[in-house]
Order: structure tokens, then C-alpha cells, then sequence
């Protein structure tokens, strides 16, 4: 998210993205494997671009997004599913990736919070956030912006107990969620056609 303070995050965006989108698409992916257990290849469309995986089946999507796919913005929080820190869209569904074995997303359109920062939508809450100062710290914020962003896609004008539901899986220790809240009702006006 950018800063309150009017600097530009759209060079740092670009940089991201692109070693992201790199990392990705030319490094060989590990296998995180036990030896006793037999490895799987697991093919699915992270981010738009189809990748294959290979590995443990029953290892934690978030560990291979983060540790093997290097996609950082995934933040690892609790690992019990309880936070959102972790959360992606599965198929445009909200999930916690720690509670998804990595098995179960061959065919899948996994998207986090780097592939969905390229869109017009991301650029609306971006804006949002930025102006009701909604991030502080700033570690629970992606998994706050695909909450916003399933919520919004499956309730373009929310009210604001419909937002509070909405984002209610995802914990934020610094702003007391009003800021958020009044972004994602920013978003959805502001937004308009985009949802």
C-alpha cells in the first residue's frame, strides 16, 4: 500500500512485481519433500501464468508460496487459520493458505495479493487505504485487501456491518478496523463498475 505521506509506490510496485513474475516463471522449484514421502507434481495459474509444482502433497500452500514461489506478500501469522495474514483468493474464493494442503489446488487460479496489485481494482482500495490511513503496520493489510476484494466482488455496495462481517477473519492489531471499514465503503463507491 502507499504511504499517507503522498510518496509513490508505483516504482517499488513495479520492482516487486517483477522480481516476483521472475522468480516464478525461471527458477526451478524445489521440492520440499520428505524423503519417506513421495513426491507430486502439482500444476495450477498463479497470479494469471500457469506454474508447476512438485513436492509434498500435503504441504501447507503457504509455505510453498512463500518459501518455494518466494511471494512474500503472503504473510505467515498463527498457521491454525485463524488470522487472514495468509489469505489468497483459490478460484476467487477468500482462503487461508495455511489451511490449504498444496495438493488441492492442481487446476486452480491461485491469486495473491503481487498478482492482484496489477489490477484497477487494487488501484481504487490502494487509493482508499492510503487516504483513511487504514495501514499501519502494514502486515495484516494484504490479506485485508483480498478480503475487501472478495467481499466487494460478491457485494459490490456493502453496508458497513456487511464489511465488518466481510473482513471478520482477518485480525489487524493497529487500527481498529474504522479505517478499514471506511476504505472498503470508499473502495465500493469510488470503485463503481469495477465490482
Amino acid at each position: 500500500m502507499s504511504k499517507t505521506q503522498g510518496s509513490s509506490h508505483d516504482g517499488a510496485t513495479a520492482a516487486v512485481m517483477s522480481a516476483a513474475n521472475e522468480a516464478v516463471t525461471t527458477a526451478t522449484l524445489p521440492t520440499t519433500a520428505a524423503p519417506s514421502v513421495r513426491a507430486v507434481s502439482v500444476s495450477f495459474v498463479l497470479n494469471g501464468r500457469e506454474v508447476t509444482w512438485e513436492g509434498d502433497p500435503s504441504a501447507k500452500l503457504l509455505d510453498v508460496l512463500r518459501d518455494d514461489l518466494r511471494l512474500t506478500g503472503v504473510k505467515c501469522g498463527c498457521r491454525e487459520g485463524e488470522c487472514g495474514a495468509c489469505s489468497i483468493l483459490l478460484d476467487g474464493v477468500l482462503v487461508n493458505s495455511c489451511m490449504v494442503a498444496a495438493g488441492r489446488v492442481g487446476g486452480t487460479e491461485v491469486t495473491t495479493i503481487e498478482g492482484y496489485c496489477t489490477t484497477e481494482r487494487f488501484k481504487v482500495l490502494d487509493a482508499t487505504f492510503a487516504r483513511r490511513s487504514a495501514v499501519q503496520c502494514g502486515y495484516c493489510i494484504p490479506g485485508m485487501v483480498l478480503a475487501a476484494e472478495a467481499l466487494l466482488s460478491a457485494n459490490p455496495h456493502p453496508t458497513e456491518e456487511e464489511v465488518r462481517t466481510g473482513i471478520s477473519g482477518n485480525l489487524c492489531r493497529c487500527t481498529g478496523y474504522n479505517a478499514i471499514v471506511d476504505a472498503i465503503l470508499d473502495a465500493s463507491k469510488e470503485g463503481e463498475g469495477l465490482w
